[in-house]
């Protein structure tokens, strides 16, 4: 199992501010909900990590 593992499972996410001052993740898959709380800069952090893996993204080749 890994990050190129692909999976048959549907999830939805949401992302937003709670009302004491962290950023929410908030994952819904199959009947299980996966709130992931992180403050402001930890949020960034995560942000900056997902622009990169984007970058990396766009210089992939897909296979047919």
């Amino acid at each position: 199992m890994g990050i190129n593992t692909e999976r048959d499972i549907q999830a939805n996410l949401q992302i937003g501010p709670t009302d004491q001052g962290m950023v929410r993740l908030f994952i819904e898959a199959d009947g299980i909900e996966i709130p992931m709380d992180f403050d402001p800069e930890e949020a960034e952090e995560i942000a900056e990590e997902i622009r990169a893996a984007a970058r990396m993204a766009r210089g992939v080749k897909p296979r047919k």
